[in-house]
């Protein structure tokens, strides 16, 4: 088997044409008769038995062509691409015999191949990274959020409810005289000022002292989901039953002993401007990684097959379902509950997938122009350190990933680290 001749179509197709011999041809002509000749009847002979010689002389001399270009296309078409050096992308394969005999089969495959890469200025590129200072009132927020997280609640017998409080009251929903659905609560704790209700309603139980009846007259909503009350007016009959207030610690040594492995609040405060330091200077390196991503996705120019942009969506919607499985949903069940149809759920990964191509296909660029590629140990460091993520044997891991593929992906990884250590970053 032989590649005859690549030609470069329009739109990153290819045609090959690819040659298989006569001796391979007849191989799998024999191979064909074998597979077939159980279910083809030849008067005189069991089905099964006849002579492959003279099924050809009853049917034709082509009767297994057919088989057997079904079964020797694919390893030649296979080790064609491979002799072409063209990088093969899963799409529409169309086919075209030439000439197929006793003398071999010459077939034309057209198939869709990665584009080529043109790049300019990934060497050149500028980011600017801010990182944002811990200040003192960012320090004395954490403080208060540990107040907050050792917060208690205290009952309010001596006032009538302020905003802040927590109001636990019975209430029941009534629209010219008549009760409505889903309009009565007993015991039902509120927050007064949390807006978990309609507009109007919080404020009117301020005031309201414990064992206190009122009625809270409100209107609902034009956009609310029930659409019977949407836009009307509606009367609550409330009964107060607690009201209870947040009481905070006090800010010393002694919660930060109960609540925090720390001794004294200045041992707290000294590690949470560390703690904030670490996140914003994160947020900042991850913004100037965002920012050269960017860039080097401008610097390359590619006509890119609609193929590879389908076969990233295909990637990323089969990793979210593997993510609902996870929580006992099916992608299905998802897709009913939120509404979508497949069109619109697919548009919905679009923009990310062919951002991940389109970088992707500028760092493989960058890495062949460059000639960067792992090293022997930086290949064994990656493969060791799937195996202790997976608990696996190295030697099976290595049956498992192929070191082309671990080679190509290492090459990514360090052109993107080759067009950081060439950008000009500059800090603020």
């Amino acid at each position: 088997m032989s590649l005859k001749t690549a030609t470069k179509l329009e739109n990153n197709r290819v045609e090959l044409e690819i040659e298989v011999d006569a001796a391979t041809f007849e191989a799998a002509v024999n191979a064909a008769y074998k597979k077939d000749v159980k279910k083809i009847a030849v008067p005189g002979f069991r089905k099964g038995k006849a002579p492959r010689a003279l099924i050809e002389k009853t049917y034709g001399t082509g009767v297994f062509y057919e088989t057997a270009m079904n079964d020797i296309y694919p390893i030649a078409l296979d080790e064609a691409i491979k002799a072409s050096g063209y990088e093969y992308v899963e799409d529409k394969i169309d086919l075209d015999v030439v000439s197929v005999g006793a003398e071999g089969l010459v077939f034309k495959a057209t198939i869709t191949v990665k584009p080529e890469v043109t790049l300019r200025g990934y060497k050149t590129l500028k980011a600017t990274k801010k990182v944002e200072p811990v200040t003192d009132e960012d320090i004395a927020k954490e403080l208060e959020k540990l107040q907050e997280r050792n917060a208690r609640m205290v009952s309010v017998e001596d006032r009538a409810a302020e905003m802040g409080d927590t109001v636990t009251f019975d209430f029941e929903g009534f629209q010219d005289g008549v009760a409505f659905e889903g309009g009565k609560a007993e015991n039902h704790s509120l927050v007064l000022g949390s807006g978990q209700f309609i507009p109007g309603f919080e404020e009117q139980l301020v005031g309201a002292a414990v064992d206190a009846e009122l009625d809270v007259n409100v209107t609902f909503p034009e956009e609310y989901h029930a659409a019977e009350l949407a836009g009307k007016p509606a009367v609550f009959k409330c009964k107060v039953h607690k009201i209870e207030k947040k009481e905070l610690p006090a800010i010393d040594d002694d919660l930060i002993k109960d609540s925090t492995d720390f001794e004294t609040v200045d041992e707290f405060k000294a590690d949470a401007k560390k703690r904030l330091e670490e996140q914003r200077e994160k947020v900042a390196q991850d913004a100037v990684d965002e920012k050269l991503v960017e860039g080097v996705i401008k610097s390359m120019k590619a006509d890119i097959p609609e193929a590879m942009f389908e076969h990233a969506i295909d990637d990323r919607i089969q990793d979210f379902a593997y993510r609902l499985q996870a929580q006992g949903l099916s992608l299905e069940l998802y897709m009913q509950y939120t509404g979508m149809d497949e069109k619109a759920f697919r548009e919905g990964f679009r923009e990310q997938a062919e951002k991940q191509v389109k970088l992707r296909l500028a760092l493989e660029a960058i890495a062949k122009k460059e000639k960067i590629a792992p090293t022997d140990e930086e290949i064994e460091a990656e493969y060791a350190k799937f195996a202790e993520q997976y608990g696996m044997e190295v030697d099976k891991v290595k049956a498992a990933i192929p070191a082309s593929a671990l080679v190509e992906d290492l090459s990514v990884s360090k052109a993107m680290d080759f067009v950081k250590e060439h950008a000009t970053i500059t800090e603020e």
